[in-house]
């Protein structure tokens, strides 16, 4: 059984940090491509960034210098570092992982965590 589970978000002030985690199990870490993604209210689910299984990284450029991808294989886990956090960060943020060739899902995100909500005060 696949799972996927984030943790980490709670409320921080504007220019405060956090660090996501996400822990997965039931998939070949190894052979996999993750991903953050995140949505506010109202708003369409976007990706935060995503990261291969050669360590290559994407970011959203409403992110770029801000946060920070990384994976830990052999603790199963994926890494979100927010530094610099904004109000506009504010959003329910979702883990992923597919199995990837190069760094693209071969079909798609297909498993995905339930989520952890991070609030940015002002």
């Amino acid at each position: 059984q696949v799972r996927l589970v984030e943790s980490g978000g709670e409320s921080v002030e504007a220019g405060g940090s956090l660090r996501l985690s996400c822990t997965i199990s039931g998939v070949r870490v190894n052979s996999a491509c993750m991903a953050w993604f995140r949505q506010a209210p109202g708003k369409e689910r976007e990706l935060v960034s995503r990261i291969s299984t050669i360590n290559t990284t994407v970011y959203a450029d409403s992110v770029k210098g801000r946060f920070t991808i990384s994976r830990d294989n052999a603790k199963k886990t994926i890494y979100l570092q927010m530094n610099s956090l904004r109000s506009e960060d504010t959003s329910v943020y979702y883990c992923a992982a597919c199995y990837c060739t190069g760094s693209r899902c071969t079909s798609g995100y297909t498993y995905w965590g339930q989520g952890t909500q991070v609030t940015v005060s002002s």
